[in-house]
């Protein structure tokens, strides 16, 4: 039912996007949307060298025949990345779906994704910045609005608002996200005339997603309130679960710490301990208002069939 551009364009068979996720988006749980219909998008700035990224890229074709994704972080990072290499690595391996999201426009890159044959899906937080890569020729704008996990921007806007918003504003496909957990947040999107779905908080607590059952248990007991907002005071506002870290992070703040101590906090390493030991307090999770409505753990198929026929049930109620 659900067939749109996006699910043409990119040859999938819902038009459903799994969101980027540092640590999370590795093969095994990229290869798991795929193959459920979606699309993953592998993380490369998980990786440390070139060949690293080059061997994910290898064990995700390896794990999934269907389509997929890489993501080229655009955001300012404690080492210094060379995204053209790894833009190499994805002419190389023939990987022709790319998104890029950050702080700017890659100018410099996207000339090598259009000679290269590749899509370029660019996620952006507003009007303006969607105008400006349509006009340095990205293929599809994805948006999310200010419920979602993770990077928020700094124009707060909700997804009611936002998404049709862009969806006026350019002549692009548009992505749309943010809150998504079921098959009634699928429709509503799709309804303000978005041609794809991106979900980010909901992939977590899946059998496939590659962190430790305590996280995925607590994200199940929290409700819609147990989320708050850190590290606006460093232009990176980003929405977390409420955890011991992030309160701490939130306090400091207010006392005007600056870029070292809150990084101490927020840190990757500090996250990915978190994600493999179950330690609850000791780093942030990335986290939706979308937390709560998810009262269990299925695999990304079962998710997806569930949202697909949810959604499809409401539009043929209202035929």
């Amino acid at each position: 039912m659900f067939k749109t551009k996006i699910t043409k364009k990119l040859g999938i068979k819902y038009p459903l996007i799994g969101g980027t996720m540092m640590w999370i988006t590795t093969p095994e749980l990229v290869a798991a949307i795929s193959n459920a219909g979606g699309l993953g998008i592998l993380a490369s700035a998980i990786y440390q060298t070139k060949d690293e990224f080059a061997e994910a890229v290898d064990l995700t074709k390896k794990l999934t025949d269907k389509p997929f994704a890489v993501n080229i972080n655009l955001f300012p990072s404690m080492r210094a990345i060379d995204n053209n290499e790894y833009i190499d690595i994805l002419i190389e391996k023939k990987i022709n779906i790319v998104e890029t999201s950050g702080h700017s426009a890659p100018a410099e890159l996207c000339s090598r994704f259009k000679n290269a044959g590749i899509t370029w899906i660019h996620k952006c937080v507003g009007i303006r910045y969607a105008l400006k890569v349509q006009d340095m020729g990205a293929d599809i704008i994805t948006v999310v609005g200010y419920e979602n996990g993770g990077a928020t921007g700094k124009l707060d806007i909700g997804t009611l608002v936002l998404i049709p918003a862009v969806v006026d504003a350019v002549n692009l496909p548009v992505i749309g996200g943010g809150g998504v957990s079921d098959g009634r947040g699928f429709a509503a999107i799709m309804a303000l005339g978005a041609e794809g779905v991106i979900i980010g908080t909901r992939l977590l607590t899946t059998k496939e997603c590659p962190i430790h059952d305590n996280l995925k248990q607590a994200m199940i007991n929290a409700s819609e309130l147990d989320t708050m907002l850190i590290m606006r005071s460093i232009n990176a506002t980003h929405r977390v679960l409420s955890t011991t870290a992030a309160k701490k992070c939130a306090e400091i703040e207010t006392k005007g710490a600056k870029l070292p101590e809150i990084l101490n906090i927020v840190s990757g390493e500090k996250a990915k301990l978190m994600y493999d030991k179950g330690n609850l307090d000791a780093g942030i999770l990335s986290c939706g208002q979308g937390v709560g409505l998810i009262h269990d753990i299925p695999t990304v198929q079962e998710l997806f069939n569930k949202i697909i026929k949810q959604a499809e049930e409401i539009y043929l109620g209202r035929l």
